[in-house]
């Protein structure tokens, strides 16, 4: 910043490029495309559809708009779009438009340049600043957008035939930089108006004013396909201003839908809580593991010890979350669901999160210094995931059994597909001896273990359910796993013991 040129004169003799904000970001995507870098970092799913697209905009230097279902990543990639703008560009100091030195078009840029010519002085500005998202709501009005008239300055003395008087709105004030207008079908049809001049023609008439703005802008926009097409929300005259429509849509394959899950879940955070300090009676007290064990302090007991990391960690096998994905998308293509409304990613990501919680839960209700996501979380899951999901009008009053229906049959899929070369024939044929089996949500781990003496095929059902670590919390999930998947593959029983607790025994 310091060495960078502080007037117009120095500027120009340091030979900045002139070049506009499309011209910017698109020769910024095109420097990341020739490293192999993506031009929108963390995206999953898109590499052979989403991002030709929004590649070749951003180099065609088009105005765009993203069309999707919700939760389809299209304001991530709004906000990344930052990302290709310079680091800093110089504007003239004080200008409320944000004025290019070389082309000032503002009252107070004008006057600046006839003051003081090459001397003019020159600020820098951050990319982060030349970003503005405005949510498409109702009750917008053109003056939020492109501006009014200020009464506070023609109270100073302004005559209203002044220029001055006006106050610009967000879309003039971010000139050279990004402008994103998230749901633009929510826009009323009179402000997206007002936006075709901006676009097309860059004059702004505002309360009989007529002003020449020649905005250097990106125009981005993101809507829903039945509002873009079906209702026609958006106006037809608007819609031939954005050069390019960019499609988004949701994982296509299982894998991705589980890596997206990772990415965006944030898994419980849980420090223990501090011990409480011991009453202090005045006299000395012993060291608490030399205390007598009679009216003295006792030493916490080896399994609810804090975790030497001071979080209780929280493990979801790849096996759960393949469920939780295997789920969202039937109920994306279930016809008792709205589909209209779409299934978003933030259902699959908010019962990842929902799953781990209730594993640390269990985990803190036993003191466990450890907590594994097992098949029965899910009945938290169900239990929170309820009023995500639109179902259609016929449905109503069944959406807790075509939930559970179809979450069953996820983990159905799941199970055959990564036991399907399993032989756990020796498991259920304990079971035909007599055995039984007692699970829930707040039976621990080794708790369940313990009720089997030997686990026939133990390792192979690690090996298939890819779970590499030698954990008893691990090998739990496991078995639990492959109880309930015999249980729907009808070679186990299944009794309901209460509220998250289960029963397998022989069918």
């Amino acid at each position: 910043m310091t060495s960078r040129p502080t007037t117009l004169g120095a500027l120009r003799a340091s030979g900045y490029a002139d070049r506009s904000v499309k011209q910017e970001v698109a020769a910024n995507a095109a420097a990341r495309m020739a490293q192999g870098l993506p031009v929108v970092e963390g995206l999953v799913g898109f590499d052979e559809t989403v991002l030709p697209a929004l590649e070749t905009a951003l180099l065609a230097g088009h105005d765009f708009i993203l069309l999707g279902e919700r939760g389809q990543a299209k304001s991530r990639i709004l906000r990344a779009l930052v990302t290709l703008l310079d680091e800093l560009v110089p504007v003239v100091a004080g200008s409320e438009v944000n004025d290019h030195p070389y082309r000032p078009f503002s009252s107070q840029g004008r006057a600046a340049l006839a003051r003081y010519g090459d001397d003019t002085p020159i600020a820098w500005m951050p990319r982060e600043q030349r970003f503005a998202e405005k949510l498409a709501t109702p009750d917008i009005a053109v003056a939020d957008l492109i501006g009014d008239v200020d009464p506070i300055k023609v109270a100073e003395g302004r005559h209203l035939a002044d220029e001055e008087t006006i106050h610009f709105g967000l879309v003039p004030r971010h000139n050279r930089g990004i402008v994103a207008i998230n749901e633009l079908p929510d826009l009323a049809e009179r402000i997206q108006v007002a936006l075709l001049n901006v676009m097309e023609e860059r004059d702004v008439q505002i309360r009989g004013y007529s002003l020449r703005l020649p905005l250097d802008l990106l125009v981005v926009a993101t809507a829903n396909p039945e509002d873009y097409t079906n209702r026609g929300r958006i106006i037809t005259p608007l819609k031939d201003r954005f050069g390019a429509e960019v499609r988004t849509h949701y994982p296509l394959r299982l894998a991705e839908e589980v890596a997206v899950m990772r990415q965006e879940a944030r898994l419980p955070q849980i420090l223990p809580p501090p011990a409480a300090p011991a009453p202090h009676s005045g006299e000395i007290l012993p060291p608490p593991e030399l205390a007598p064990h009679s009216g003295g302090i006792l030493p916490p007991p080896a399994e609810l010890a804090p975790h030497p990391g001071g979080i209780l960690p929280v493990t979801v096998p790849d096996f759960m979350a393949e469920v939780l994905a295997a789920f969202t998308r039937a109920l994306r293509t279930a016809a008792e669901v709205n589909q209209r409304s779409g299934v978003s990613v933030r259902f699959s990501t908010g019962n990842l999160e929902t799953l781990a919680a209730s594993a640390a839960r269990r985990a803190l209700r036993n003191g466990e210094r450890r907590a594994v996501a097992r098949p029965c979380d899910l009945a938290q899951v169900l239990s929170a995931g309820m009023g995500k999901v639109e179902f259609e009008t016929f449905e109503e009053g069944r959406e807790a059994e075509i939930l559970e229906r179809l979450l069953r049959r996820a983990l159905l899929e799941v199970f055959r597909r990564r036991t399907g070369r399993v032989d756990l024939s020796g498991l259920v044929a304990r079971f035909d001896q007599g055995l039984s089996v007692e699970t829930g949500d707040l039976v621990s781990g080794v708790d369940l273990l313990a009720q089997i003496d030997e686990v026939p095929g133990l390792a192979r059902l690690l090996s298939a359910l890819a779970v590499d670590e030698e954990s008893p919390d691990l090998a739990a999930a496991a078995l639990e796993f492959a109880l309930e998947g015999l249980h729907l593959s009808r070679k186990l029983d299944r009794d309901d013991l209460g509220p998250g607790a289960f029963r397998y025994r022989q069918r």
